[in-house]
């Protein structure tokens, strides 16, 4: 999919806020669940695959991330985002879908597979975010020096921190620059944007999201793979094997050569996982 052809298509009211989403294709539901810093463009190069293969597939941007809503007064944790799924599920008529979730997305594909067993056929997490695995220490750093000043951040300083933490999530950092670089930066292009980023992105990186439900891992019966990129320089390999021991019978499969952002870094071998791990019979 070109650079400047968004791949979201519609927008839909949810809970009394306003999500841009795609929804596509026929047979089993795939949702995927986007992370941070980023949105939906991540998907771009996975989606209209998975939709070919014979799957409906929903994306959409979290709630304060991309082209969604950004309410000035409305909680974006991983708690409030994963009750949100559950509601935007309903409004589309999906009682039980598989789920892709990356980073924190995958925080959220995590909790809802606990909170909801009943309605994820399979759980696909890619460089999830983990017990006590984030904020990254570049992130506490940026926490640390800008959360409560960053209404008067300049946009090239902005930029050029942002830029600087994109760099870190491929591993190969000539593939963030130029248009996929602009994408990634374009919902902060603006005065609105940089607030939004800090407010319903950076305030909530916090790992009590996680490390609560570290000891109900045991309780999730449905299929779960665990795709990682070995270089992760945000999320460490030994997260990934923590997690596989965690799970009961979950699969992990290290990319070679890939960081954190792995749908950029090796796309079709994203393709090729997913299709691999949805063709498999669930429980």
């Amino acid at each position: 999919m070109s650079l400047l052809t968004p791949l979201l298509t519609d927008h839909l009211v949810v809970d009394g806020v306003r999500l841009a989403y795609r929804d596509r294709g026929r047979g089993e539901p795939v949702v995927f669940i986007h992370g941070t810093p980023s949105h939906s463009h991540e998907w771009r190069d996975v989606v209209p695959h998975i939709e070919e293969a014979g799957f409906r597939a929903v994306v959409y941007d979290l709630l304060g991330y991309g082209r969604s809503e950004r309410p000035v007064d409305r909680d974006t944790s991983v708690a409030a985002q994963t009750d949100l799924l559950a509601r935007l599920l309903d409004a589309l008529g999906i009682e039980q879908a598989n789920i892709v979730a990356h980073d924190i997305g995958g925080a959220v594909g995590l909790r809802f597979a606990l909170d909801h067993p009943g309605r994820v056929r399979r759980l696909m997490a890619i460089d999830p975010v983990s017990y006590d695995s984030w904020p990254s220490s570049t992130w506490r750093k940026i926490i640390d020096e800008h959360l409560d000043g960053f209404t008067s951040m300049p946009q090239e300083a902005f930029d050029a921190l942002l830029t600087r933490q994109l760099r870190m999530t491929v591993a190969d950092e000539s593939l963030m620059t130029g248009g996929t670089l602009e994408a990634y930066l374009a919902p902060h292009r603006s005065a609105l944007g940089r607030v939004s980023f800090f407010e319903h992105q950076v305030r909530h990186y916090d790992s009590k999201y996680t490390e609560e439900i570290s000891g109900r891992l045991g309780d999730l019966a449905m299929p779960v793979r665990i795709l990682w990129g070995e270089g992760d320089r945000w999320q460490p390999l030994h997260y990934a094997r923590r997690l596989s021991g965690d799970i009961p019978g979950a699969e992990l499969t290290v990319v070679p050569e890939a960081g954190h952002f792995l749908m950029e870094d090796a796309p079709e071998r994203v393709v090729e996982e997913i299709g691999g791990f949805l063709r498999r019979p669930s429980r």
